[in-house]
């Protein structure tokens, strides 16, 4: 009720508003009659045309007739304008009315108490724990397992055997996961990672948990249940960094009702993530809808972009073998070199890609990349110090 009043008092106000601007400012006069004051005239004329008055008389009877009737007619005119107002303001105040109820009723929510942000938030959160756990979820999709190869089939069961009999086979356990898994059947596969993190103890790491999550989403056909988002917040507790970790829970976080916590934690894992992380793609599918319901609208060429590899990632990479450094670098490599010929970036990203080629062997591309960095910032001393020493550690000769 107290929402109808203050709405009803608004449009008051604002037709009172608009009233205002239409009403005229001319006070009805005694109005005489215009017919009266003609009669007067064509009278003097009259008595003008026998001699019955002096011509001085008849001209001054004259002129105060005619201004009394010029004056009737002007206050006849004024009547006429309210008249006018009163219909334009009508015409403004009906529309007015029932555009901004159908309005109302259309989008509005008649009869709700007023929700504050705090309490919105309460009945998203409540209705977030209240949602259906793992075996609900599981219930409503229908079977996928893929049987077409039956080399492989034979040797899934073959293994579940084997596990009823040896239950505490750490490396059966992992290896009964993969399999499951590569037959669709993802129930059967977390179940299997389940096992294996019980057996893992302390052990287990955050990918385990992060797996096991990920292997549950994909049971429930992309669906985060509560049992999921305890096994994301395990793989969080071992390592806050963790990738898939941190998707899923933006993921969850998306499906709650609550885009104001999912946009900050993918926005921050797209910024973390190197080109050809897997879950950038799904992320930038859906990232821009939730930054819109989030409050922060925010398109796709406005994300932090994925960086290149660190300091770290070379230097662990130096230690491999040329065919496994080849294999975890080139595809991060490959993916800076191409944001930086599309896109350029500032010194220390061309710098990386220069150390990047060097922990390769590809000194010719190094002294290429090298030398159009320098041209690059010419202007920018720091910035080609930045780059000498990428340059030296690389084995180029700055």
């Amino acid at each position: 009720m107290t929402f109808w009043i203050l709405a009803g008092l608004l449009l008051v106000a604002c037709v009172a508003a608009m009233g205002a601007a239409l009403r005229t400012d001319r006070a009805p006069a005694d109005r005489q009659d215009v017919a009266v004051y003609r009669d007067q005239l064509r009278e003097l004329d009259r008595d003008a045309a026998r001699g019955v008055l002096p011509e001085p008389e008849v001209a001054a009877a004259r002129a105060e007739v005619a201004r009394r009737l010029l004056a009737a007619d002007r206050e006849r005119t004024a009547g006429s304008r309210q008249g006018w107002t009163a219909l334009g303001l009508a015409l403004v105040a009906l529309p007015t009315l029932v555009v901004s109820v159908g309005v109302y009723l259309w989008i509005g929510a008649p009869g709700y108490s007023d929700l504050p942000l705090q309490a919105r938030i309460d009945r998203i959160e409540e209705a977030r724990a209240a949602r259906p756990d793992q075996a609900s979820a599981e219930a409503d999709v229908p079977a996928r397992v893929d049987d077409s190869n039956p080399d492989m089939t034979r040797m899934a069961a073959q293994l579940r055997e084997v596990l009823e009999g040896r239950p505490d086979d750490l490396r059966g356990w992992r290896l009964a996961v993969q399999t499951e898994a590569g037959l669709g059947d993802y129930a059967a596969a977390w179940r299997a990672q389940d096992r294996v993190l019980a057996l893992a103890g302390e052990d287990a790491t955050a990918d385990d948990f992060a797996l096991l999550a990920e292997l549950m989403v994909a049971a429930a056909d992309g669906y985060v249940s509560p049992e999921a988002e305890r096994a994301l917040a395990e793989a969080l507790r071992r390592d806050p960094a963790n990738g898939t970790a941190r998707y899923y829970r933006g993921l969850m976080y998306a499906q709650g009702g609550r885009p104001d916590l999912a946009w900050p934690v993918w926005r921050a894992l797209v910024a973390d993530s190197r080109p050809g992380d897997p879950w950038l793609d799904p992320i930038y599918a859906r990232i821009e809808d939730v930054s819109v319901l989030a409050g922060y609208p925010t398109p796709l060429e406005e994300l932090p972009q994925p960086r290149g590899p660190t300091a770290e990632d070379l230097a662990g990479a130096a230690s491999m073998s040329p065919e496994d450094r080849v294999e975890m670098i080139a595809g991060m490599v490959d993916g800076l070199a191409a944001r930086l010929a599309d896109e350029g970036g500032p010194p220390s990203d061309w710098a990386r890609l220069i150390t990047s080629y060097g922990v390769l062997g590809r000194t010719d591309d190094a002294a290429r990349v090298y030398a159009e960095a320098k041209m690059t910032f010419t202007d920018d001393p720091a910035g080609l110090d930045v780059l000498a020493r990428a340059a030296e550690q690389a084995g180029l000769t700055p």
